[in-house]
């Protein structure tokens, strides 16, 4: 070797633009070999990247560059999720275009992982931003539309009347604008929708082949999708209410614990009641006030107006129960109107309780607790009938087919299978995003853009100083001739959903045509996606919508594919302790408290055993450890790191120690650690000697069994497995004599650590003397010689009267009279029996030797 320690500072830089240089991770769609496509989820360029994406992208890698190894040719592309509310945001605070915003982050995160030897595949690049990609996301649009798979229809909206946009459910902050502050309303507006509920049957079902996902993952989608089986029947009216009140109950065994029936504020009887109701008309515009989604409306306080009115249980003609107006219940839900069982579900415990309704047992766990009080909240668990008439003793499926069934003969009801799951609503009314590709015309109605004419780009000239969608008051953009009529008409001025963007990306990497989205010939030798890597929070949203397109897409004919991503697996988080302490806030009133004040790693520093302000005697308290977070400042920036310790040191520590499916804790000695590694490997490189000669069978053999462990770990993203194996190969390399099996060895370990440690494995590779020349990143996997994974030799533990006193190295299978007598020949169990007569002797073959006196 030409040194003593590698340099990572001069050896990083020089490969990765060697790698560059010869375009070494390009696919090759013409290739012949074995095709293996590895895809980590795109990142948002919120500006840099973090340790989480360094984790994220490491195993990717480490999979990608294992795959070249063992011939496969490999798809290991990155890209950008560009389109978003941040750069709008950054665009309003800063005075900047959230397009040069967008492309200056990601000229810095690009560069950062660079900086890391990622064998991407930089040639098909792509960001949603661009039009030659968002462009091609308008045609699918349009193609989905022509097969009735997108459509428009009125929905109910938050909105900010001072920003005068809809805000998405996590914009809406304690009922007010998260901007603006404004008390947001719900509002009515003619948003576009995607038609994934006519897929959900398949997505479910879909769920039972990927035997390769999490089951906890596909355990939330069967959830989020949400298929039940239940009773769709009307509540007979009570003077003066006129029409029935349908509602729809996947628990109709609980029939019997209804105590009242509530409504959305949108419903026809609640519209009707508060036209004459100044009470009610106030209630209706408070709920307007609330969220939209399911999520919000189950933490909300439950609130309720009496309409006075009442209807009939269907059981019993003398049983009448209240009608609400309750701000949980959505219009857009079922039928707008619910039954109310307190007993059983906690959201009508709580309204039950807040406005003083009957709350009765229907399910226990057995008769004798029919009468047992509820302890503060709802039971919503399993048991039998009570309190429940006909129903009492059976169980609840038992109960469930009995009511259908009595309904169904009555005629008073039908059973129905209802899903969760809802239309994809799509439109979102932003200027950074995709526009949606239609005109709106005076004669001819909502038009489609014809494909000719696309991409529709976004112009560049907007404004943000006002609030609102700058798209919708854009001086020139929005206003086109009809595409069929040709008179003047204006654009669609919503954009899509990002969503959209990512949820067919991974076909676009396989495939970049310039005059189509993709081909899909050149597609169907990519995908599905043989490994995704990604966070546990897409575990619903993004995977769902993706499995939707792609099986969309299929539908209409333009690919013959139905699941995208043939393997998941979701990383765990790199967490960090935080710093804090707390200081005096005084608010504008003159009123004091106090509040946490967080510092970041890199301004504390250590002194026995405290934790001080950098440059200080200033003490920190050493808070909880979590996820990394900048509002914590517990946060590590990775060029930091690589600047002090190489890429390759930081790359082996995402690999090390934890699962990687678990959180794993960042510290500074688990770095220097692995820094220090690097090196110790570097110079063990520089002990491979060619000339070498001599056996080591045991060396050998403990070569080949680990080179074929780590290929296994290495596949089943075991990786903190496959770095222990190549730490102990060391070990016992480090401890070997000259000779040509220690050569081999380290030869052996070079190859092993090429996929975690790419620069030191090249920079090795490069001067160490062997023949094989070029970069390591093209070399194979070490072969595995199959004898030499079955061991010949085993290790025997010797006791005497239950204590362990002496090993023996013996051939595997050697008999019981001869482990006998090798134990007893033993000098250490001669001085533990020390003159005492053996009395017996238990032999277990291969495994144990126990001497009893």
């Amino acid at each position: 070797m030409t040194s003593d320690r590698f340099d990572p500072a001069s050896a990083d830089l020089r490969w990765q633009k060697a790698w560059d240089d010869a375009q070494t991770f390009r696919a090759d769609d013409a290739s012949a070999k074995p095709r293996s496509y590895v895809l980590e989820m795109f990142p948002y360029p919120s500006g840099r990247i973090h340790i989480g994406h360094v984790r994220n992208y490491t195993m990717g890698d480490v999979l990608a560059r294992y795959k070249r190894m063992i011939g496969h040719e490999v798809l290991h592309p990155m890209g950008w999720d560009a389109f978003g509310m941040p750069a709008e945001n950054a665009a309003m605070e800063k005075g900047v275009h959230p397009g040069g915003w967008t492309r200056d982050n990601i000229a810095n995160m690009k560069a950062q992982l660079k900086r890391l030897g990622f064998a991407l595949d930089w040639s098909r690049e792509l960001a949603t931003c661009d039009p030659d990609y968002y462009g091609q996301e308008q045609a699918l649009f349009l193609d989905l539309y022509a097969a009735g798979l997108v459509y428009r229809r009125e929905s109910a909206v938050n909105w900010d009347p001072v920003d005068q946009t809809v805000l998405a459910n996590e914009q809406v902050i304690d009922g007010r604008g998260w901007r603006s502050g404004a008390l947001v309303e719900k509002r009515k507006l003619n948003q576009w929708f995607l038609k994934i509920t006519q897929f959900a049957d398949e997505l479910l079902s879909g769920l039972g082949a990927l035997d390769k996902w999490p089951e906890k993952v596909r355990l939330m989608q069967e959830n989020w999708i949400g298929k039940s089986q239940g009773l769709q029947f009307s509540f007979a009216p009570l003077a003066p209410l006129q029409d029935p009140i349908a509602v729809y109950s996947t628990r109709p065994d609980t029939i019997f614990g209804a105590s009242f029936v509530a409504i959305a504020a949108d419903h026809p009887v609640a519209q009707a009641l508060a036209a004459s109701n100044a009470e009610a008309a106030a209630f209706i515009a408070l709920c307007k006030q609330g969220g939209t989604t399911a999520a919000e409306l189950e933490t909300a306080e439950k609130l309720g107006f009496d309409t006075g009115f009442e209807v009939l249980h269907p059981f019993d003609s003398g049983w009448t129960l209240p009608v609400y107006i309750a701000n949980f219940v959505l219009m857009d839900y079922g039928t707008g109107a619910v039954m109310g069982v307190p007993g059983h579900d906690q959201r009508d415990f709580e309204f039950a309780t807040k406005y003083g309704l009957a709350i009765t047992r229907v399910v226990a766990p057995c008769a004798q607790e029919a009468d047992r009080p509820f302890a503060g909240e709802a039971e919503t668990g399993d048991g039998i009938l009570v309190n429940s008439r006909f129903l009492d003793g059976l169980g609840v499926n038992e109960a469930k087919a009995l009511v259908i069934a009595r309904a169904e003969a009555a005629g008073w009801g039908q059973g129905k299978t209802v899903w969760r799951l809802r239309d994809w609503g799509v439109s979102r009314q932003r200027y950074w995003g995709t526009p949606i590709p239609f005109v709106h015309c005076e004669v001819c109605g909502v038009v489609p853009v014809p494909k000719k004419q696309l991409p529709v780009v976004l112009p560049d000239d907007v404004d943000f100083s006002v609030p609102g969608n700058p798209l919708a008051r854009h001086p020139t953009w929005k206003h086109v001739p009809c595409p069929q009529c040709g008179v003047p008409a204006r654009r669609e001025t919503d954009t899509l959903d990002t969503f959209v963007d990512s949820s067919w990306y991974f076909l676009r990497f396989a495939s970049q045509p310039a005059d189509r989205p993709f081909d899909p010939a050149v597609v169907a030798q990519w995908l599905p996606v043989e490994q995704y890597i990604g966070g546990i929070e897409h575990a619903i949203l993004h995977l769902l919508y993706a499995r939707f397109w792609t099986r969309a897409l299929a539908h209409i004919g333009l690919i013959d594919l139905t699941e995208p991503f043939a393997s998941l697996f979701t990383q765990g988080m790199v967490t960090h302790e935080t710093y804090e302490r707390l200081k005096l806030h005084t608010a504008a009133d003159g009123s004091t408290s106090s509040v946490t004040e967080y510092f970041s790693p890199a301004d504390v520093e250590r002194s026995d055993g405290q934790v001080f302000v950098k440059g200080t005697d200033q003490p920190l308290r050493i808070g909880r450890v979590i996820k990394m977070s900048k509002s914590k400042k517990n946060v590590v920036d990775p060029d930091d790191i690589v600047a002090r310790h190489g890429a390759d040191a930081i790359r082996w520590f995402m690999l090390s120690d934890s699962p990687p499916e678990r959180d794993l804790p960042w510290s500074e000695a688990g770095i220097e650690g692995c820094a220090r590694f690097v090196q110790r490997l570097w110079r063990l490189f520089a002990h491979y000697d060619a000339s070498a000669t001599g056996e080591d069978t045991a060396l050998a053999r403990k070569t080949h069994q680990t080179v074929h462990a780590v290929a296994a770990d290495i596949e089943a993203l075991s990786f903190n497995k496959a770095v222990a194996r190549i730490y102990e190969l060391t070990g016992a390399t480090e401890k070997a004599a000259s000779s040509a099996d220690r050569t081999r060895a380290i030869h052996t370990i070079l190859l092993l650590v090429a996929p975690m440690m790419p620069h030191l494995a090249e920079e090795a590779w490069a001067t160490i003397r062997t023949a094989s020349g070029g970069l390591i990143a093209d070399a194979a996997w070490p072969a595995v010689d199959p004898a030499l994974l079955i061991d010949d030799e085993v290790t025997v533990a010797v006791q005497v009267k239950g204590k362990l006193r002496d090993t023996l190295t013996v051939a595997k299978g050697t008999s019981r009279e001869d482990l006998e007598q090798l134990a007893l020949a033993s000098e250490k169990v001669q001085r533990a029996l020390d003159g005492a007569a053996v009395k017996k002797v238990i032999v277990v073959p291969d495994r144990l030797v126990n001497v009893v006196a």
